[in-house]
């Protein structure tokens, strides 16, 4: 079933994606006047061809449900000559402001789909982790700063700076503080707890472009906090077994620290293997069980962790973080400039990764290829429709990106070609753009090989 639904949103996805980029190259190219011969979603063999009767333009939607093109009427590429009376609608007749918008209008479209979803899903709401701090570990960023656990952070400012952006939830919190990591700036964030609002300077400056990843949060001591910390299995013979520890139990501490985060308790766990730990639990159960707390003593095991290649303590014990969330809602209007400003971060945040990687101060880990994109949208459709949303404009964004990348074979490619004859009055000669043709051809093959080899490496864990 998994896999079933992971299919059918991956196709609903790229299909979406696909129409909404082609489409604003179709619509554009209408509007200037060009003739467009077909609208291919998919490529290879049609399935269902139309052909319309006011416009002429084939519609097709073919086998392979990887893209899709919209093919105008060229000269370059026509097989027979263009009567001269089609001659003024073919592509290459055009001026060169009118061929810049037609290309540009693919990516356009796509951005403007991901302000459009987010928008959405901003106005309907969203539940979100709430943007409470978990008890950091000790010496990270958060601990420094003098988080203790338990604080709700309510904004953030630049260090130099006296006005601030609220903060609504842990994700608008995450937002913000990559934004930070990558301008590589000092912020303030202020947090209330039960003595009132305190602010916490937390400098990110010397934060590397390689740590900004999923991790990102956690490897700064910020973990969503506030919540609970359950057993949701036992592996038989584990010493959390041996100490007495069953699904259900509510981890509150663990050696007299309260815990209320996956990452700090495993993280405790594994420098204290073959040493006594006390755990104070709270366990469920009948009513008379219910809501009694008890101390449980475990040794940790030793045990070899493949990633590290180092031994660590191990308890053997699956574990499961019940957050807080809120629901986050806003106006119509401002939903929009949520939505553009979301979009403008993304887009913006991709362009700065990909520079880095070709620069080599970002992991080439970072790309990822249709698997992966497969079993995000899977995940996301069962989480919800404003999750799926959330997908849909994410890749969105990642599109028009890509493809507005000065590369030859993709849009931006075509547009740099725009670009000097703009400048020059004379367009690129045949030969150079057959050069260049294939080097940007050379370079989406590596690129997809490189995607498909990390798709690869996570699904089997190499």
């Amino acid at each position: 079933m998994n896999l079933l639904i992971e299919v059918l949103a991956f196709v609903v996805a790229i299909g979406v994606l696909v129409v909404v980029h082609e489409y604003g190259h179709y619509s554009v190219a209408r509007w200037c006047g060009v003739k467009v011969l077909r609208f291919s979603i998919g490529f290879g063999k049609p399935l269902v061809q139309w052909v319309s009767p006011r416009t002429g333009t084939e519609w097709t939607i073919a086998a392979l449900p990887l893209g899709g093109y919209v093919k105008m009427l060229d000269e370059r590429e026509a097989g027979a000559p263009i009567p001269a009376e089609e001659l003024p609608h073919a592509f290459n007749r055009q001026h060169v402001a009118k061929r810049f918008a037609i290309v540009a209008a693919g990516p356009i479209a796509n951005f403007l789909l991901a302000i459009v979803l987010f928008a959405a899903v901003f106005a309907t709401g969203v539940s979100e982790p709430s943007a409470i701090v978990a008890a950091p570990a000790p010496n990270t960023a958060a601990a420094i700063a003098g988080f203790d656990g338990g604080e709700t952070v309510v904004a953030v400012r630049n260090a130099d700076a006296a006005e601030s952006e609220p903060v609504r939830s842990w994700s608008d919190l995450r937002w913000k503080m990559l934004g930070a990591a990558f301008d590589h700036r000092r912020i303030v964030l202020s947090a209330k707890d039960s003595h009132g609002i305190s602010d916490f300077p937390l400098d990110l400056r010397d934060v590397s472009e390689k740590d900004v990843d999923d991790d990102f949060m956690s490897r700064l001591g910020f973990e969503p906090g506030g919540g609970k910390l359950i057993v949701a299995g036992v592996q038989p013979g584990s010493a959390a077994q041996q100490a007495g520890l069953v699904a259900g139990d509510r981890l509150i501490s663990i050696d007299g620290t309260p815990t209320d985060n996956a990452t700090a308790f495993i993280a405790y766990v594994k420098t204290h293997a073959g040493k006594s730990i006390t755990l104070q639990v709270e366990r469920g159960g009948d009513a008379q069980q219910a809501g009694k707390t008890r101390d449980l003593h475990v040794v940790p095991q030793l045990q070899h962790d493949d990633t590290s290649g180092q031994e660590i303590g191990r308890i053997g014990a699956e574990l499961a973080t019940q957050v807080p969330s809120i629901t986050v809602r806003y106006g119509p209007l401002e939903s929009l400039q949520l939505g553009a400003r979301r979009t403008w971060d993304l887009a913006a945040y991709s362009v700065r990764m990909f520079g880095r990687m070709i620069t080599g101060e970002a992991s080439l880990k970072n790309l990822s290829g249709p698997v992966t994109i497969a079993d995000y949208a899977g995940k996301s459709a069962r989480l919800g429709p404003s999750a799926f949303l959330s997908f849909l404009a994410l890749v969105s964004i990642s599109l028009g990106v890509l493809n507005l990348l000065p590369i030859p074979v993709l849009d931006g490619g075509h547009l740099l070609y725009y670009l000097v004859e703009a400048a020059t009055g004379k367009a690129v000669s045949d030969r150079w753009q057959l050069v260049l043709q294939r080097a940007g051809l050379a370079c989406i093959v590596a690129l997809s090989a490189i995607a498909l080899f990390n798709d690869l490496a996570r699904l089997i864990h190499f």
